[in-house]
């Protein structure tokens, strides 16, 4: 047996002897490990599951933005403003809900067609007067239009500001100047002022004749998405002395919601109507408690 006096002697004495043989790296496998090896192979790896999908809400045109459900947002409203109370009517097509001063009122039309008349809003200076103004929306106003208007109704702020009032001209331009920051056409054809988007199909009306009638069951404003102003996928429809800072804050939200597209659900398929606005009776005189 040799002996070194260094590592260094004992690796050149083993390259010298056994270097052809030696191959740098891992020993080969045995038989039995490379079995084992091809088992586990042939088992394969777990697929990892995927995680699930979240779509993103859909862009659409303005005018073809799903309702949503207005019997759940009208709910909601109810449930987060006890002020409010829902009335039961004779029949189950209508619901009418009042505030607890009983000077506004909605009634809100279940079964409607999407574009006939699905929600009334009402004002009156004491609960047995006449109407001071109304609001209309069509079945197919979509749920960021509809849900901003019942948060006006539940705030009531600037209300005393109506558009028949003498200061016309000047609420007029604070209704529209949202969509005037936002870009939208402005035009005028004899009565009628026009502020639209520049895509053509959503736009609001002030109608300058209507304005002087405070009686007039003409509307003064006119919000809407379609095709046209004459063929409305929806509408909303306010008479002369609706406030001015009401109609400002739609008219924002129809800039804001618009860039003329909507996050919203897909569209579903409506058909045109020319039902005129309904009225609103006065409070029951009894109720027989609120619906849950």
């Amino acid at each position: 047996m040799e002996s070194f006096d260094s590592p260094a002697q004992a690796l050149a004495s083993f390259e010298r002897f056994y270097g052809d043989t030696v191959c740098p790296g891992s020993a080969p496998m045995t038989a039995t490990e490379r079995e084992a090896a091809e088992a586990r192979a042939s088992l394969g790896t777990p697929t990892a599951e995927p995680e699930p999908h979240t779509p993103e809400p859909e862009i659409v045109p303005a005018y073809t933005a799903d309702p949503g459900d207005h019997d759940a947002i009208l709910d909601e409203f109810l449930d987060a403003n006890s002020d409010w109370e829902k009335w039961r009517t004779w029949s189950d097509d209508t619901t009418n809900a009042i505030h607890e001063s009983q000077t506004l009122r909605i009634e809100r039309v279940h079964e409607a067609h999407p574009r006939e008349i699905a929600w009334t809003v009402a004002a009156y200076e004491t609960p047995v007067s006449d109407r001071l103004w109304h609001l209309t929306a069509t079945g197919s106003t979509p749920a960021p239009v509809l849900q901003t208007l019942l948060d006006l109704l539940a705030n009531g702020d600037g209300w005393d500001i109506p558009l028949g009032s003498p200061a016309a001209k000047k609420n007029v331009t604070t209704a529209t100047k949202p969509l005037t920051e936002a870009g939208w056409t402005h035009t005028v054809d004899g009565r009628w002022l026009r502020w639209t988007h520049p895509s053509n199909d959503t736009g609001v009306q002030f109608d300058a004749f209507a304005a002087q009638r405070p009686d007039s069951l003409l509307p003064t404003w006119t919000m809407w998405a379609g095709p046209s102003i004459d063929q409305p996928t929806w509408a909303l429809r306010a008479s002369p002395s609706a406030p001015a800072l009401m109609i400002a804050d739609l008219a924002e939200v129809l800039a804001l919601h618009t860039s003329n597209h909507l996050r919203t659900a897909p569209r579903r398929a409506v058909l045109r109507t020319t039902t005129p606005p309904p009225g609103i009776p006065a409070a029951p005189a009894q109720s027989s408690g609120r619906s849950l």
